[in-house]
Formats: C-alpha cells, structure tokens, sequence
C-alpha cells in the first residue's frame, strides 16, 4: 500500500516542479519594472522602476499612452500573481521531497 501513495507523490513532485518551471518563465515574459506617475510643477510624467543589482533605477518614459500604462498594471497583477503562485508551489515541493525521503509522515 505505500508504494502506491509514495507513486502519487511522486507524480505530484514531477506536476509541482513542471508548474514551477512554468511560473518562473512566465514571470521572466514579463517587462521588467514598475510604471510610476510623477507629477512635477503639473505635468504628468511616467518613469520605469527597476532594480539593477543594489540600485534603484528611475528609467524616463515620457508621457505614456493608456495602452501602455493598462499593459504596465497588469503586469504588476500578473507578477504579483506568479509569485504568489511560485512561493506555495516551493513550499509543496519542500514538502513532497521530505515525504518521498521518508522524513515527513504520509
């Protein structure tokens, strides 16, 4: 009776490691950054936000289109999304190879 669970769970590690191959190419698709609004002396500007290693870099984007902000915002759902997605696939995966070690009770 145990080897078919210790088959199930290793079905599932091969479905989880798959699906967190699959959450992190997706967030690599994503643009980099983050659209921030500035306002200065009353004009509306649009600058990229990224990191690059230790700094925080302001990218100048100029006055943006509403196609491209709309694309900016749901890149940041998006991305908040996967990682979200990625962080509770980790944790499965964690438990599922202490499981199949014998280390986790089934």
């Amino acid at each position: 009776m145990r080897g078919v669970i210790k088959g199930v769970l290793a079905e599932e590690l091969e479905n989880s490691l798959r699906m967190q191959k699959d959450y992190e190419s997706a967030l690599h698709k994503l643009p980099q950054g983050c659209l921030v609004q500035k306002k200065i002396r009353g004009n509306v500007y649009y600058y990229i936000v990224q990191r690059q290693g230790q700094k925080i870099v302001h990218v100048y984007r100029g006055k943006s289109s509403p196609k491209e902000i709309k694309e900016f915002s749901e890149a940041k759902r998006l991305r908040a999304k996967y990682r979200h997605s990625l962080s509770k696939v980790k944790k499965q995966i964690r438990f599922l190879n202490g499981a199949l070690r014998g280390k986790e009770p089934i």
